[in-house]
């Protein structure tokens, strides 16, 4: 039993082995998640990785809002000593996406009270995508050539526009003068950021767990994307991988379906581990990340992108500030930080563009952070959500983990 309890799938070749789900540098960064411990009290914990094996913290730090509100996190993650569960390679090899062994832990998302925001909108080709979904109206057959006609408009203009400038504002201008200007590009060059609410808190899903779509969606893809750890006084002092699945067909109706086409069940992937911020590791190698994503189907389609995040428009820094710009978030938050991949490959007729099929499997890795593995099913037809901030309370309870120190 998990948090999010996707049922379990058929182990095959697509299952992770701990050298693809860890960073480049293996276990030299500090690496801290949770997992699922099984057992009569089971229930999530808050653990380290280490070259010793995998230490639960969650007798000092019971949530990982807790652990990532002290004064220095990964201090703390590596100071603290923590009960011994299992080897690394033990616990990895039972978070991929074969059947897990539930008498052994797993890996689970790796944040708990944080809210999940995500900022939309953030690249130049991701922006000229949401303009021709807005322009298609949700239809994928008009896609291909609405596709020609705005890149021939704005193309590679964007690149180098810095959103808000003066420079902005006369493209802006120009573009309501070609009756080409749209809501998307108010918030991609603009001087507001699209930042909206991804999950409820709980609700992400972690590596080696289904990831969802709606039924009812013909046109969708995955968003590869770096994820900010950010405290409750606004520091970042991490980050992760995610997935910010995302249903073109219904955003493109209308720009009030944003809730319907991002925020639903295992729609929303984050992991494999929060990588702290420590002398080695960074908002500067955050800025210089490249991320790439590889979708694997049941069909034999193949799909490779990357997001590079020097191409982002707008400073993760200027994104956490407008986040809190007039809301508090006392638990912290999980900030996606917007992706440059939009894939334009045919799949299933000339001139589609891609969508995902039940089962394919999707791979977001990177150097710094691990790689984060999930496989597609309809959202119906995961598990319900169930284990929700109530459930978690009551557990943290009979576990004995609410004496007195702070969530």
């Amino acid at each position: 039993m998990n948090e999010h309890k996707n049922g379990p799938v058929e182990a095959g070749a697509s299952g992770a082995s701990h050298a693809r789900i860890l960073p480049d540098d293996g276990l030299e960064g500090c690496l801290v998640g949770r997992v699922w411990l099984p057992g009569d009290l089971a229930g999530p914990a808050v653990v380290a990785l280490r070259p010793e094996g995998v230490f639960d913290l969650s007798r000092a730090y019971p949530t990982m809002s807790s652990l990532l509100d002290t004064p220095q996190p990964a201090q703390a993650a590596r100071q603290t000593p923590g009960q011994r569960l299992c080897a690394v390679d033990e616990l990895l090899d039972n978070s991929g996406l074969g059947a897990r062994d539930p008498a052994r832990p797993s890996l689970l998302a790796p944040c708990d009270l944080q809210v999940v925001k995500a900022a939309g909108v953030t690249f130049a080709a991701s922006l000229i995508e949401r303009v021709i979904e807005e322009q298609a109206r949700g239809d994928a057959s008009r896609a291909q050539g609405l596709r020609s006609q705005v890149v021939g408009l704005i193309g590679e203009s964007l690149a180098d526009i810095r959103p808000g400038s003066a420079q902005a504002m006369a493209l802006k201008a120009l573009l309501q003068d070609k009756g080409l200007w749209s809501q998307y590009l108010e918030v991609g060059i603009g001087p507001d950021a699209e930042v909206f609410t991804k999950a409820p808190v709980l609700a992400s899903v972690g590596t080696g767990q289904d990831i969802g779509i709606r039924s009812d969606s013909a046109w969708n893809n995955p968003e590869p994307e770096v994820v900010l750890a950010v405290n409750s006084r606004g520091e970042i002092v991490g980050a992760s991988l995610g997935n910010d699945v995302n249903l073109r067909d219904i955003e493109g109706r209308s720009a009030l379906l944003l809730g319907k086409a991002k925020d639903n069940n295992g729609s929303c992937a984050i992991g494999p581990f929060i990588r702290l911020f420590d002398a080695g590791f960074g908002l500067e190698q955050v800025r210089q990340e490249t991320v790439h994503l590889r979708v694997s189907g049941d069909d034999g389609f193949e799909l490779r992108g990357i997001n590079t995040m020097a191409s982002i428009s707008r400073d993760p820094l200027d994104l956490v500030a407008q986040t809190l710009a007039a809301h508090q978030y006392p638990d912290g938050f999980m900030l996606f930080l917007g992706t440059l991949f939009a894939p334009i490959e045919d799949r299933d007729q000339p001139g589609g563009g891609f969508t995902h099929r039940v089962g394919d499997v999707v791979i977001i890795q990177s150097a710094w952070l691990g790689a984060l593995h999930n496989r597609v099913q309809h959202c119906e037809a995961l598990a319900p959500w169930q284990f929700g901030l109530r459930a978690f309370i009551s557990n943290l309870a009979a576990r004995g983990l609410l004496g007195g120190q702070a969530l």
